[in-house]
């Protein structure tokens, strides 16, 4: 499949940068930047309905444990 994306010229340049550095095509590293982007997203989705499924079934966190987290890590 061949697709038409626009992207930022500081983007495109940044693109251009890291293929050269890197001695390889610009479009092999986008490539792997939105297969990357891809990867990380599935992950993401992946915990967020799993932890909506803990919800759904009542795996909360108590009222105390909520409470000693953030003394805990409170600024």
């Amino acid at each position: 499949m061949v697709a038409t994306i626009a992207i930022e010229p500081d983007m495109q340049r940044q693109f251009h940068q890291l293929a050269e550095e890197a001695q390889r095509p610009e479009s092999e590293i986008i490539r792997e930047a939105l297969a990357g982007y891809l990867a990380a997203d599935r992950r993401y989705v992946e915990v967020l309905r799993q932890r909506i499924e803990s919800a759904d079934r009542g795996e909360l966190a108590s009222d105390e444990e909520a409470d000693a987290f953030f003394a805990k890590y409170a600024a």
